[in-house]
């Protein structure tokens, strides 16, 4: 652990008058065996923190941020290396409320490890000393690959809704397992969730949903979303996905109910498409409730999908994104669509078609755990390699004409857009007109259409 300390810490802690730990991830992720550079780095000490702020300060640090009530200090070294130094303390929390509503400094790290979620985030460093210091045998649960909490587990996550999301998350970045206690306390306090802030909420998703990438440990993000459906969190952050659990599809195409075929979706998708995974199918419940069928859901889908990333406060161009996959995310499902049509829709959505195309693999992987490539797949693949070998413009910077060119036709500037368009659409099944002379003469028709 200790060749891997920034030497301006071991500096700065073989100066100060009390001993300053590294606790936390750094500490979990080095006693597991994690090889990537950390940059998460927690501190913490029995200083108060302007004491401590001084000293560093002294020693070359920045200090970016001094939170005396919570006793935080929040500064970088001179190789910009950043750190969070918290002193010793033990919090108390009212039922329901995020933050707690009183925090007592002490010297005991015992108390300030029973502050923390669990034993494996509660194995602390001493830095100069060059020791572990380990109060809650956090390095057996480690061994183990065991989520436990600090204290009784209602106690823990009756103290903050967040820790519910947390499990999840770590769940999947560490492939660790929580104990029953563990379950048991975070089934008990699943409401608990609905105090918490949609942002928070969204941010802990995110970071679910991508806990592959942290440690490269396979299939984590679909464990930290079966864990948040076991727990009973996944149905009151979307109840509209959670009315799939137990819904049947056709046996000849699914191995699964529709919440099943969704976790597997995530479970296959490329990380830049998780999120659409997600939701692909977050239609079929509500059609299959209204209609007995679920032909109507990717159009549902997309409405429902807009309600629930606006709801968890997602930027808008992420709703829109993802709202656009999971609306086009059965086009050509039987590959029947004509070719030129086809060709049509790969202009007209061309910034669409690599997410898209990865939705479908992932859609289709899931349905019978078949890791092949989608039919619909290979199929767009290969139109799309002859119509870039055909130089078939995608956008309108590639036509051979442009606004100016329009104008000089007399095309009314309001007709300039749609004009465009009509010649950008032509020229993707009929890519030997993109000549500038030939788009001349087609633009006169196109322009007497729009007016007509």
């Amino acid at each position: 652990m200790f060749d891997r300390i920034a030497k301006s810490l071991i500096l700065l802690a073989q100066s100060l008058p009390k001993p300053l730990y590294v606790v936390g991830g750094a500490v979990r992720d080095h006693l597991i065996g994690f090889q990537e550079k950390t940059t998460d780095w927690d501190i913490c000490s029995p200083m108060l923190a302007e004491e401590f702020a001084a000293i560093a300060t002294a020693h070359g640090f920045t200090i970016n941020a001094v939170y005396r009530n919570t006793g935080t200090v929040k500064l970088r070294d001179y190789e910009n290396n950043e750190f969070e130094f918290s002193s010793f303390r033990s919090d108390e929390y009212v039922r329901g409320v995020h933050t707690p509503v009183n925090v007592f400094f002490t010297d005991d790290v015992t108390l300030d490890a029973r502050r923390r979620d669990f034993t494996c985030n509660a194995v602390y460093y001493d830095v100069a000393a060059q020791k572990y210091v380990d109060p809650l045998d956090g390095s057996s649960a480690i061994k183990e690959k065991r989520l436990s909490t600090v204290a009784p587990a209602k106690k823990v996550f009756g103290e903050d809704g967040l820790r519910l999301m947390r499990l999840a998350r770590q769940a999947g970045q560490l492939g660790f397992t929580p104990d029953q206690d563990c379950l048991n306390g975070a089934r008990e306090n699943a409401a608990l969730i609905d105090d918490i802030s949609a942002e928070r909420i969204y941010t802990e998703l995110l970071a679910i949903l991508s806990a592959d990438e942290k440690h490269g440990l396979v299939g984590g993000a679909y464990r930290g979303l079966r864990l948040l459906d076991d727990i009973g969190v996944f149905e009151r952050i979307f109840p509209e996905l959670a009315l799939g659990k137990g819904m049947k599809q056709r046996a000849d195409f699914h191995k699964y109910d529709v919440l099943e075929h969704t976790l597997r979706s995530v479970k296959y998708a490329a990380p830049q498409v998780r999120l659409a995974a997600l939701l692909h199918d977050v239609g079929k419940p509500y059609c299959m409730q209204r209609d007995g069928k679920y032909h109507a859901h990717p159009i549902e889908g997309e409405r429902i999908t807009h309600e629930i990333l606006t709801r968890l406060k997602a930027p808008k161009k992420t709703v829109a994104h993802v709202g656009e996959l999971v609306k086009w995310h059965m086009y050509d499902l039987d590959c029947k669509t004509s070719e030129n049509k086809l060709r049509r829709f790969f202009v007209q959505h061309h910034t669409l078609l690599d997410d898209l195309l990865l939705l479908k693999q992932a859609d289709f992987s899931a349905c019978m755990d078949d890791l092949d490539q989608a039919p619909t797949c290979v199929r767009w693949r290969a139109l799309l390699s002859t119509m870039q070998k055909e130089n078939v413009p995608f956008s309108l910077k590639a036509l051979a004409v442009n606004g100016n060119d329009l104008l000089t036709l007399g095309i009314a500037p309001h007709h300039i857009a749609a004009v465009l368009s009509r010649l950008l659409l032509h020229v993707s099944t009929s890519p030997q007109d993109n000549q500038k002379e030939r788009l001349l003469r087609f633009a006169v028709g196109f322009d007497h259409d729009v007016n007509h």
